[in-house]
């Protein structure tokens, strides 16, 4: 690892370009450098809210001449240590840039800055008639959703991130703004750089304003659970409703002993057994059509006990209980914190992928609740480990990398939405061979000096 930079004489140098929003105050620097992951916190010199394109650059181009390290932060939700200060540096907290700068209700687009969330994004599109439907559960900035290539419980149906952003506005890491598209909905002019920067995780520059797909909100919306005697009856049911071109918003996978924590968590009264949870959109008579269908098919595979919830707060109430899996799954074990991971397969090889891992975790004695979003093949596993226990974080590590290396023979990849970020270095190579180090050279081209998030998906990075 290169010296440290002057960090004293960096922060009174951002201080005279935005003034008290550059600080070092140990409470700020402390909670920049936590997540949800289990990973130690490793917390940045400076922490500083830019609230223009204009500040950023100036605090981008100072970094620079500095050699000072860049981490962008958003909600600080990542689960792969995404947002880590690993060489310490200058962390850009965009929450006072989180402003819509423009909505194209005609075209259905968006432009908004990163600091965003989800939930304020579609709180600001009430009354167009329009939605922003990526859901990854938490309520992520929509900075860190694009950096991340996040997608969550609807992408079955409108898919991710890559799919919904349109174009960015990226500061280089020499100061340098660029545009990658326009917003029309298709062009073939030259390199997709939009799609570069997507789940670049901060590495390659900083993202400053994002152009994002919408769609129509849909005129009627149901929900439905349905629970399993196994697994594989649960999964070929939800490989089933795809195959059958249902057009399903939402299809999760919650595993018995994921379903014991959510009865613990949230009381909803379902059994403890491999349950589906769906979600059907469109006209009231296309979403009644989906949801006869998709009963049919559960039926065919033993399903038992559809229950509808149509009401908005039933929904509601099923949905918010399925987005707080990780306080649900670290309730089988006070005190514990969750080793969490996910890998996505072909569909066709779902089942047996994560009833394998579901069997490699119970004969290592692990409590580890799955949940997945089985349309798309991926799903994620909560290892609870006690922190004081290094030889159970060391036996996390090794049922992780089972799983890992389960998917990859599978055709699959290492992860479906969580990124590379520190957890995953080690299995990029292993899913991509010699593409890795095409990565690596235009890491090289666009970071040269390795400031832009340093000791993220390459091993051997700047730290």
């Amino acid at each position: 690892m290169e010296p440290r930079v002057d960090s004293a004489a960096v922060a009174e140098r951002l201080t005279g370009v935005i003034g008290p929003r550059a600080t070092t105050a140990r409470g700020v620097l402390d909670q920049h450098g936590q997540s949800e992951s289990y990973y130690r916190a490793l917390p940045p010199d400076i922490v500083v809210f830019p609230e223009t394109t204009a500040e950023v650059v100036e605090i981008v181009k100072l970094c620079a001449g500095s050699g000072m390290p860049i981490v962008p932060f958003g909600a600080g939700t990542s689960l792969e240590g995404n947002a880590s200060a690993v060489a310490g540096g200058v962390c850009i907290d965009f929450a006072r840039m989180n402003k819509v700068l423009a909505v194209h209700d005609s075209d259905m687009n968006v432009v908004v800055q990163p600091g965003i969330t989800r939930k304020q994004l579609n709180a600001e599109l009430r009354g167009t008639g329009l939605f922003f439907p990526i859901d990854p559960g938490a309520d992520a900035s929509i900075g860190g959703m694009t950096s991340t290539r996040a997608s969550g419980t609807m992408a079955v149906r409108y898919g991710t991130m890559k799919d919904n952003v349109m174009a960015v506005e990226v500061v280089l890491a020499d100061g340098r703004v660029i545009r990658t598209s326009r917003r029309a909905r298709k062009s073939a002019a030259g390199y997709d750089l939009t799609r570069l920067f997507v789940g670049a995780e901060g590495t390659l520059g900083v993202i400053t304003e994002i152009t994002l797909k919408l769609h129509p909100l849909p005129q009627a919306i149901s929900a439905a659970v349905c629970s399993f005697d196994t697994l594989h009856n649960a999964i070929d049911t939800a490989i089933g409703i795809i195959q059958a071109a249902v057009p399903v918003a939402r299809v999760e996978l919650l595993d018995d002993v994921m379903m014991r924590g959510i009865s613990g968590y949230a009381k909803l009264g379902y059994r403890e057994a491999p349950t589906l949870f769906f979600e059907f959109h469109g006209s009231e008579s296309a979403v009644a059509e989906q949801a006869e269908v998709v009963q049919a098919i559960a039926a065919e595979h033993g399903g038992r006990g559809f229950e509808w919830a149509k009401a908005p707060e039933d929904r509601s109430r099923l949905w918010h209980a399925r987005d707080n899996t990780l306080y649900a799954g670290l309730g089988l074990r006070p005190g514990a914190r969750a080793v969490i991971t996910d890998v996505c397969v072909p569909i066709s090889r779902l089942a047996e992928c994560l009833t394998d891992t579901r069997k490699d975790a119970d004969e290592h004695g692990f409590t580890a609740p799955i949940v997945g979003h089985v349309g798309d093949g991926n799903f994620h596993m909560l290892i609870l480990v006690d922190p004081a226990r290094p030889e159970e974080i060391d036996g996390a590590k090794a049922l992780q990398a089972r799983m890992v290396a389960r998917a990859i023979a599978m055709d699959g990849t290492c992860t479906g939405e969580h990124g590379i970020g520190l957890g995953k270095i080690d299995y990029l190579a292993d899913e991509l061979g010699e593409a890795v180090d095409i990565m690596r050279s235009i890491k090289t081209a666009l970071d040269p000096q390795g400031l832009m998030n340093p000791g993220k998906i390459f091993a051997g990075a700047r730290p």
